[in-house]
């Protein structure tokens, strides 16, 4: 088995996202349907929170349902909401000295992994790695704002909109730090998850999102799998989370490093995951640097970077994956 990771430009949804639609449908569906069809909120339900909480996505959501055939459970699941429940590792940093960069790891099944970065001109000029076809696991605008998730480590489900729409709405309307933290802390989520956001200007906040209690700004530029305590033990053993966080905020505290010498350390255990087998192996480490619009997708033995000024079209294939 391998990573397959493409680069794709798309100013408006047109042929390409339908491509990575078509290519991905198959498995989406067997996913949303997995506890029944009816488990899952009906179209009108969907489309008036879609239509409440994130108004601006609308006429994008409408041209994405029409590309992809316009049925019904195409358009259920489009909207990302109040979807089955799903969890990832991951790890992520808001870098400040010396450069200012958002850095992560995604940790995740490699079956369900879309494998697509998209350069998109929707709203607003966006570069982020796609979930669910038009969301996003993490991403950066032309504005220099930055955002990445890690699932947060609780068992708690609601009623509320999976995280990758969320991210990609931040991205889409916002331009600061301070101006994504409100939408983030009005949107309802189905799931726990941390946010860490950059901006041009440096700042920096980490958001712990739950759909049973209020959005919690932290000050913390590290996060891993855990919000303000471990709340799930088996999963936190699972997935190495306390020990992640104490490397990271060590990291960060140590006045030697720099951004070069902490990407090695995200190439590294325990912050790279070779748990494949299990669903959390890393499946990229990304870097988006909020200043001057640049990005570097890393894997041991390979790395890509893009820009807004310079971004190629192109499919890597970065190592194979031997299971441990």
């Amino acid at each position: 088995m391998h990573i397959s990771f493409s680069c794709v430009h798309e100013e408006k949804p047109a042929e390409k996202w339908k491509a990575l639609f078509d290519r991905t449908w198959p498995h989406y569906k067997a996913w949303f349907l997995s506890e029944g069809y009816f488990a899952r909120k009906g179209y009108v339900t969907s489309l008036g929170e879609l239509q409440d909480h994130m108004p601006e996505l609308v006429p994008v959501f409408e041209q994405l349902v029409a590309l992809a055939g316009g049925g019904d459970l195409e358009a259920r699941f489009l909207s990302m909401y109040c979807p089955p429940a799903y969890m990832s590792g991951c790890s992520q940093v808001a870098w400040t000295r010396g450069s200012n960069a958002l850095i992560r790891n995604y940790d995740y099944s490699l079956k369900l992994f879309e494998g697509t970065m998209m350069y998109t001109h929707w709203l607003q000029p966006v570069i982020g790695v796609s979930d669910s076809t038009w969301g996003l696991l993490d991403g950066m605008n032309a504005s220099g704002l930055a955002a990445s998730l890690t699932f947060g480590g609780r068992k708690i489900t609601g009623e509320g909109f999976g995280i990758p729409i969320i991210m990609r709405y931040v991205l889409e309307t916002s331009t600061t730090v301070r101006e994504a933290l409100q939408i983030l802390k009005r949107i309802p989520v189905h799931m726990a998850y941390n946010i860490t956001l950059m901006d041009a200007s440096g700042i920096f906040a980490t958001v712990y999102l739950s759909p049973d209690r209020p959005a919690a700004i932290v000050s913390t530029p590290v996060s891993t799998n855990h919000q303000h305590e471990v709340e799930w033990s088996d999963y936190a053993t699972l997935t190495g989370t306390i020990e992640r966080k104490q490397l990271l905020e060590k990291l960060v505290s140590n006045q030697d490093e720099t951004e070069h010498s902490i990407v090695k350390k995200f190439l590294q255990p325990p912050l790279y995951s070779t748990n494949f087998e299990k669903s959390f192996g890393t499946l990229y480490t990304i870097l988006y640097r909020v200043q001057d619009g640049k990005i570097e997708i890393h894997w041991p033995e390979l790395s890509v970077k893009q820009s807004f000024n310079d971004f190629t079209e192109q499919r890597v294939v970065p190592f194979p994956l031997a299971f441990h």
